[in-house]
């Protein structure tokens, strides 16, 4: 009998022992955040580079979209294909500029920070701006104001959303109360990082484990001296 019980205990270590996942990692979901999309033949591709940095050529398209994501496989396109023809139809080329449009869609009320909603309309433009300007010039002709974080991660466009940059939300929770307003985590930018880190197992799993050891323990030695 003592030695089935000692069994039992070990089957139960076992199997706390073998439980997929932590604490940490249940409630890991993403980043609410702005992606930047560029145009791709009549596709979105994830941009490589921020829009501050990035150098668009003429005849292309940049699309932005607010949404919840873990990284750049998993977040959401524009819903607007990007197509230069129709955005810059009524913009035409002149010397000393290039054109490029400009796709902004703000989502949805599901990624929307609490208290927040989004503009039911997107923005789309034709940005004519210098040879040399950036993804972020282009932005700016088309849509006021921008926000962003000393990181130089865009915050906000058009305003929206007012408050957040960045910031991780759990699982469940799309929009938390408060929206942080600092960027996330070294190493867990949105869209160039993988998911959160595993924290490693929780304390109520080291507590379960050690009571399961200390039975085990007792029943063996119990065995033993009726043996």
């Amino acid at each position: 009998m003592i030695r089935r019980r000692v069994t039992a205990l070990l089957v139960v270590l076992g199997a706390v022992l073998t439980v997929p996942g932590t604490a940490g990692q249940a409630q890991a979901a993403g980043y609410r955040y702005w992606s930047f999309w560029q145009s791709g033949a009549s596709a979105w591709g994830y941009a490589t580079q921020g829009p501050t940095t990035a150098r668009p050529a003429d005849g292309s398209v940049d699309g932005y979209r607010f949404s919840v994501s873990a990284d750049s496989q998993d977040s959401a396109r524009p819903r607007t294909a990007p197509s230069f023809t129709e955005l810059c139809a009524d913009t035409p080329a002149k010397p000393g500029t290039k054109r490029v449009g400009v796709v902004i869609d703000f989502g949805t009320e599901a990624d929307a920070p609490s208290g927040e909603k989004p503009p039911s309309t997107p923005v789309s433009g034709c940005a004519a701006v210098p040879p040399d300007a950036s993804s972020a010039d282009a932005l700016a002709a088309v849509a006021k104001p921008l926000r962003y974080n000393s990181d130089a991660l865009l915050c906000a466009i058009s305003g929206y959303p007012r408050t957040g940059c960045g910031e991780q939300v759990a699982a469940g929770d799309p929009a938390p109360e408060a929206p942080g307003t600092s960027s996330p985590p070294a190493g867990k930018t949105p869209g160039t990082a993988g998911r959160a880190t595993d924290e490693g197992p929780s304390l109520g799993l080291f507590a379960g484990v050690a009571a399961v050891l200390a039975l085990g323990g007792a029943a063996f030695r119990q065995s033993r001296r009726r043996g």
